[in-house]
């Protein structure tokens, strides 16, 4: 694929300044433009940046599959300050975007894998970099915590970008690429799902705007789930849901390349356990 593809090049009827360097976490001192607060560290040693993560209650997660714990992680090996709150926290405040959270220190111990310092009222405006982090659902909730970290942008670092992650949902994304994926539709309509199957066979079956493999169900051509799925889906929420064809190869991996500013810097082959049609990380 052409790499201004990738970028979203002419794809959008939106405008937007190119990201910035997601690298500053690694290396801010070369990303000073963007990252004025820095604080601390001796000549040579890589400066201390203001992180703060907006994420799910953390004392419930599983420390050897969370990657946002690995983030944190690496950013407190780093050196850098941690701040901790989840989104039902995050305000708009007299032209200030602020959260109520906690000073984060994090370690690689399970059941006791986190400390709190005092809580604080903070001015995200005032960290370096913001980490969007929070689970699914994408619902109405979700998309005004995308709009709120919008107006702390360019002056503090939200990744990824609040405007992308709204605007392009990742199960919506790749329909802008059909010579690239499996065969789909997108549809809350039974009979629409029913001539889908009819059309392809074995399918794959999942909530539009899920996460973590949840809710994600292989139907053969036989399978006599559908309408009792349908049903379920249908009746825990008003969005439609996703179809595709299943492909066997799933079972050799499901590779994820990881861009940065669109450029390709490293990728993984998810595969499923035993027994499993799912590769899902969370």
């Amino acid at each position: 694929m052409d790499r201004d593809a990738l970028r979203f090049s002419g794809t959008s009827r939106y405008s937007r300044p190119a990201s910035r360097p997601i690298a500053a976490l690694r290396n801010p001192a070369a990303c000073a433009t963007y990252l004025p607060r820095q604080t601390g560290g001796q000549e040579g040693e890589t400066p201390a940046v203001k992180v703060a993560i907006q994420m799910d209650p953390i004392g419930p997660i599983d420390i050897n599959a969370d990657s946002t714990f690995r983030i944190a992680e690496e950013a407190q090996a780093l050196g850098h300050d941690l701040f901790y709150y989840t989104p039902d926290r995050l305000a708009w405040q007299q032209g200030r975007v602020t959260a109520r959270g906690w000073p984060l220190t994090v370690r690689r111990e399970v059941g006791n894998h986190f400390s709190l310092g005092d809580e604080a009222e903070v001015d995200l405006a005032e960290f370096d970099v913001v980490w969007l982090r929070q689970d699914p659902p994408f619902d109405m909730g979700y998309i005004t915590t995308t709009h709120l970290l919008e107006l702390v942008t360019p002056k503090t670092l939200v990744v990824n970008d609040p405007f992308w992650v709204r605007n392009y949902p990742e199960k919506l994304l790749v329909l802008q690429f059909p010579d690239l994926t499996p065969p789909t539709t997108i549809a809350r309509d039974l009979e629409t799902l029913r001539a889908f199957r009819r059309d392809h066979g074995d399918m794959i079956l999942k909530p539009l705007y899920g996460n973590g493999g949840a809710g994600v169900f292989r139907l053969t051509s036989a399978d006599r789930n559908l309408v009792s799925l349908h049903e379920m889906f249908t009746g825990i929420n008003r969005e439609p849901l996703i179809a595709q064809k299943f492909v066997p190869d799933v079972s050799n991996g499901d590779k994820r390349i990881i861009l940065v500013d669109g450029d390709p810097v490293g990728a993984i082959n998810r595969v499923p356990a035993d027994g499993e049609t799912r590769s899902n990380l969370h």
